[in-house]
Parts: structure tokens; sequence; C-alpha cells
């Protein structure tokens, strides 16, 4: 529920497709998938539940104040369409579904992040994303190829544009993806947050960046 009460997500119309991308390491891909509602394996959402409760603890990326339960989670990270990448070697095939993908390994060994696709604002001006990358794989261009793999899902599912309207000036490794995948910084909103980033962890109140790309031609 938002400010301007329940936004219904955009229909899908066909199944995305599995998308790869290939890694700095020349060992490695990405492959990405898209799962709906909570159609994710549960103990898939229980590790990415743990990722984002340490984020919003963290203070400095997300605008909740948390903790948020397993059930808030579900209904925030996974009520729409939300695409998960899957970190597997460059000579392996392709795997038609996520438990396929992890093979063997947990999800920690594996999952290289996620995003929801789903509308901010009501119907005329709907569009939007949340990413999440855990910690202990950051640093690998993971981010940058799932956000590239997000200009691919998002105008499948009828999107014209994207707008992220709280993309902290602390959050540099983020604002450095979308201005190379050419999002344009539309405005600043000063001191948007109030977050975690000051001495020892204090509060303070930190600017907030609007991005912006079309997807039409």
């Amino acid at each position: 529920m938002s400010a301007y009460g329940s936004i219904a997500a955009p229909a899908l119309k066909a199944p995305l497709p599995i998308l790869s991308f290939q890694l700095p390491s020349p060992e490695l891909k990405l492959v990405t998938y898209a799962v709906h509602g909570s159609d994710a394996p549960e103990e898939l959402i229980r590790y990415l539940y743990t990722v984002f409760q340490a984020e919003l603890e963290g203070g400095r990326t997300y605008p909740q104040e948390g903790p948020m339960t397993h059930e808030a989670f579900v209904a925030y990270f996974f009520g729409s369409t939300t695409i998960v990448g899957i970190v597997q070697p460059s000579d392996q095939d392709i795997k038609s579904d996520l438990e396929s993908a992890r093979g063997s390994r947990t999800w920690e060994e594996c999952v290289a992040g996620c995003y929801y696709i789903k509308p901010n604002y009501p119907g005329r001006s709907s569009h939007n994303a949340g990413f999440l990358v855990p910690p202990t794989v950051r640093g690998q261009k993971l981010g940058l190829n799932l956000g590239r793999s997000y200009l691919q899902y998002a105008p499948k599912l009828g999107y014209r544009g994207s707008v992220f309207n709280l993309v902290y000036d602390n959050n540099g490794a983020s604002l450095a993806i979308w201005d190379q995948l050419g999002f344009i910084r539309v405005g600043v909103i000063p001191g948007a947050g109030r977050l975690k980033t000051g001495p020892n962890g204090t509060e303070e109140y930190v600017d907030a960046v609007v991005v912006f790309k079309s997807f039409v031609p």
C-alpha cells in the first residue's frame, strides 16, 4: 500500500525470457530468472529476507527503518515480478529454472542478487524497481548486469520508462550503475533520507538523486 492506495502491477502478457550476461571473470556468467508472486523457493526467500533485514539495519540505502516481518518482505519484494540473478560457470548450459540453476550449491553460494519490477505511482505514471545485492558478492559487476537485465525486462512488461526517486547521494555504486546504463539525473531532493551515515553510524540527513531513463526509441 502506497500513499496513493493499492497500485496494480502490469499484467504479464507472455513469460519473461531467461537472460545471460558475461561477467568480468571469463569463467563466470550471470543468468537471470523471473518469478511471480511468491512462486520463488521458500528457502531462497528466507535467504534474501535475511540480506534485506541486514540492509535495513545498516540504514544507508533503503528508506524503511525496519525490522520488517517476513510476510511484509514477501509482499514488498515478491508481490509482482521479481528477477533473481544466479552466477553460473560460463561453460555450463543455462538451466530452465532456479532450482536447476542452483544445483548442489546453497543459495548463499550462487545468488547474485534480485530486484522487483512494479509501479511506485498509480496507473498513468507507473514505473519502478528495487535492487538487492548481497554484500558478500559485491564488487563483481553483478549490480551492473542486473541493471542491464532490467533494461530488457521492464519494456516487456509494458513500461515506457523508469524513474528511481530515492537514490541516496551516499550510494555512489548505485549512481555509477545508472549513469553507465544511460539514466539521466533529473533532480536532487535535499535532505530526503535520515540515514546512518554519520560518524559511528549516527544518523544524518542525506540528499536523494532522482534518475530517469526512457524506454521509448
